[in-house]
C-alpha cells in the first residue's frame, strides 16, 4: 500500500498515565512532553493513530460515552495537535475479536480509511501485546517504559524507550536513515 507513514499510538500507559480502566476524564493526565514530541511527527509528516483497547466495556465497567469523554478530555490536553484516527476494541481479552490487539485489526482498518503506508509506519505502546500487533501488521515498534513498559525486560520491540519523548527521537532517526 503506498501513502503517508503514520505512527500509531497506545492510548493507556502511552500517551497519558495508566490508571487502569479510565472512565472518568478527570482522571486524564498526558505524559509531560507528549504534546510536543506528537508536533514533532506530524511536522515531519506523519499520520498519528490511537489504537486502544478498551475491554472495560465489555466487560461492564464503564460505557462507550464514558470512553468518548476520556477521549474527549485527551484531545483537549493534545491541543491544538489533532490526531487524524481514534480506533477502540471494547471486546474482551477472550473474545477472540481480529480488532482486539495484539491482532492487527484496528491497523488494517485506520490503514485503509487514511490511505497509511504500514511499511514506513510505527507503533508505539507500553505493552507486549502492543509490539505483537504492531509487528503483525509490518510496523517498526517501539516499546515505551511508562505505563506497564518497564515489566516487559525482554519485550519483542524494536526498539525500547525510556518514555514518549525518546520513543520519537528514534522514530525521526530511523525515518531519516530510510
Amino acid at each position: 500500500m503506498s501513502g503517508r507513514p503514520a505512527v500509531f499510538l497506545d492510548r493507556d500507559g502511552t500517551l497519558m498515565h495508566e490508571v487502569g480502566y479510565c472512565a472518568n476524564p478527570r482522571d486524564v493526565a498526558v505524559y509531560p512532553g507528549v504534546r510536543e514530541a506528537l508536533e514533532r511527527l506530524r511536522e515531519a509528516g506523519f499520520a498519528l493513530i490511537v489504537i486502544t483497547n478498551q475491554s472495560g466495556i465489555g466487560l461492564g465497567y464503564f460505557t462507550e460515552a464514558e470512553y468518548h469523554a476520556v477521549q474527549a478530555e485527551l484531545a483537549r490536553q493534545l491541543a491544538p495537535v489533532q490526531i487524524d484516527g481514534v480506533y477502540f476494541s471494547p471486546d474482551t481479552p477472550d473474545s477472540g475479536s481480529p480488532r482486539r490487539k495484539p491482532a492487527p485489526g484496528m491497523i488494517y482498518e485506520a490503514a485503509r480509511d487514511h490511505g497509511i503506508d504500514l511499511a514506513r509506519s510505527y507503533f508505539v505502546g507500553d505493552r507486549e501485546g502492543d509490539m505483537q500487533c504492531g509487528a503483525r501488521a509490518g510496523l517498526r515498534t517501539v516499546l515505551v517504559e511508562t505505563g506497564y513498559g518497564a515489566q516487559f525486560p525482554d519485550c519483542s520491540a524494536d526498539y525500547r524507550a525510556r518514555d514518549f519523548r525518546q520513543a520519537v527521537e528514534w522514530i525521526l532517526e530511523d525515518a531519516r536513515r530510510e
